[in-house]
């Protein structure tokens, strides 16, 4: 006859063999951005602008957009009704931070403008209208922030 440590001891041991490891939740919540920006550049390239982030799993969030870099660019530009959706995420969390960017641009009056973003296994792709003039090359990054 056992004991009840043994039996305790047994039970944990049984339970551990029959439960099957624990997997990664796969990242499966789709979040999709709306923004404005307006920013100036001379040789240093600077935005800012407001948006709101809504996902598949309902969570949503009003964000603060800051774009910063420098590069070969001159202008004075905005965008509206710009539009950005991310990979997929395991909650809005994921999409806060900075996002690394190269864009190659020019524009006269009205233009529009698309860009791939990156932070870790994040991507952004962003879309706009835009309006004002710039032309050059810029490297950066856009910072989302709550």
């Amino acid at each position: 006859m056992l004991n009840s440590k043994r039996l305790s001891i047994l039970a944990a041991a049984a339970l551990f063999v029959h439960t099957p490891p624990a997997l990664p939740a796969q990242a499966d919540v789709k979040c999709e951005m709306t923004f404005s920006m307006k920013g100036w550049s001379a040789f240093y390239k600077t935005a800012k602008g407001t948006g709101t982030v809504k996902c598949s799993n309902g969570q949503t969030s009003t964000v603060t957009l800051r774009a910063k870099g420098g590069g070969l660019t001159v202008g004075k530009s905005s965008i509206e009704d710009g539009r950005g959706e991310f990979s997929a995420v395991h909650s809005i969390d994921e999409i806060f931070g900075s996002y690394a960017a190269a864009e190659a641009h020019a524009g006269a009056v009205k233009s529009a403008k698309a860009q791939v973003m990156t932070k870790g296994e994040v991507s952004l792709a962003l879309s706009g209208k835009g309006r004002g003039w710039d032309l050059g090359i810029a490297f950066g990054k856009l910072t989302i922030s709550r």
